[in-house]
């Protein structure tokens, strides 16, 4: 396996590193509150950043996260990209590829997903055979679903591990608080017309690179916190000395780095072998358990690394703590993902969310 990003791919991540960079600022970020910084995603549309997925693949999108979880960036990059572009652009018809993909490329549509693990609820399917056109309708609760508020359509995976798309202007959609900041929502499906995404394989497909996906932006969440740490313990004094020679913050901080490393290399594996058309099933299961167990312990220790400061609510590393802790338990938590990957390995990769990366990778 190779992990070097191609010339597309570090060409994205640069991109993005700077337009982050450039304008997730503290400032702006305590200005967005819940809600999308709606200046940045247009800068992101207008670099054309949503839009190369479909050239750089998961890996890139992937590298392109990192970026985003290194500040906390107020936008639905990561859902938009994986429940609408690389869902749509793998298992949608040539009409749905032509008719939705074009807003998704330049963010004037945002898209997320309604899968299990957040919420711990399923959509039941009504009337959802097929009728020749691909149309149903759907009845359930979400609890909360990432960025709804924000979203054009949504991805509602059903009860039969089916997918379909379902437009928020005919749902129902109510605010909702989580511990990240994201414009999160209930979302409430009674009758609701939608129509079917993919055939078999394709929810395997989309929950796999979700979970990758979102193990890659855990892994820049935590470098972030612990580059914040890690200034901040080399310029706090105690004694004469900065807190960042004491033995005991150098091993915590270490452990830190070996986790958020853990993190990346799990994340850049599934990815790289998705694009590369090869069994991953157990490799996003795998990063995904990194992500929430580790996650977990590196925003801890970020926080912990502060001090006093780090109990105050304003300081940015606060962000990165509740970053973490929302998605350490996205798609799932550990001991589930543990379950999970346990019945993967016993009775092997299963075959359906290979055929769809395949499927994917020709389109």
């Amino acid at each position: 396996m190779d992990f070097t990003p191609t010339q597309d791919q570090a060409a994205a991540a640069g991109l993005a590193a700077q337009i982050f960079g450039d304008l997730s600022t503290p400032e702006r970020l305590a200005a967005a509150g819940t809600g999308t910084d709606t200046e940045l995603w247009k800068a992101l549309g207008s670099a054309g950043l949503p839009g190369a997925v479909e050239e750089t693949g998961l890996l890139g999108l992937v590298l392109m996260l990192e970026e985003q979880g290194r500040t906390t960036a107020q936008v639905p990059f990561a859902a938009s990209c994986v429940y609408g572009l690389l869902a749509v652009a793998g298992h949608g018809t040539a009409e749905q590829r032509e008719r939705l993909l074009p807003g998704l490329r330049d963010g004037t549509e945002v898209a997320t997903g309604a899968f299990p693990g957040q919420a711990g609820v399923r959509v039941d399917a009504v009337a959802a055979g097929e009728d020749g056109t691909g149309q149903g309708r759907l009845t359930g609760v979400v609890p909360w679903v990432p960025w709804l508020r924000d979203a054009s359509w949504v991805l509602v995976a059903a009860a039969d591990r089916s997918l379909w798309i379902v437009r928020t202007a005919d749902a129902g959609c109510e605010p909702v608080e989580l511990t990240a900041p994201w414009s999160a929502g209930r979302l409430v499906l009674d009758g609701t017309p939608a129509e079917r995404l993919g055939g078999p394989g394709a929810y395997e497909d989309v929950l796999a690179s979700a979970r990758t996906a979102f193990a890659g932006l855990q892994a820049g969440v935590c470098a972030g916190s612990l580059a914040r740490a890690v200034e901040y313990t080399n310029e706090r004094e105690q004694f004469g000395r900065p807190l960042a020679a004491k033995q005991a913050v150098q091993l915590r901080a270490a452990d830190a780095y070996m986790d958020t490393e853990a993190i990346r290399v799990t994340a850049y594996e599934a990815a790289w072998r998705r694009d590369e058309t090869l069994p991953y099933a157990s490799h996003a299961l795998t990063a995904a358990w990194w992500a929430s167990e580790a996650g977990r312990r590196v925003v801890h220790a970020g926080q912990h690394l502060h001090g006093g400061m780090g109990a105050d609510l304003e300081h940015p590393v606060h962000r990165h703590f509740l970053w973490g802790r929302q998605l350490d338990a996205y798609l799932g938590c550990g001991a589930e993902l543990l379950a999970e990957l346990g019945e993967v390995i016993a009775v092997g990769e299963a075959s359906g969310a290979e055929e769809a990366g395949a499927t994917w990778a020709r389109a």
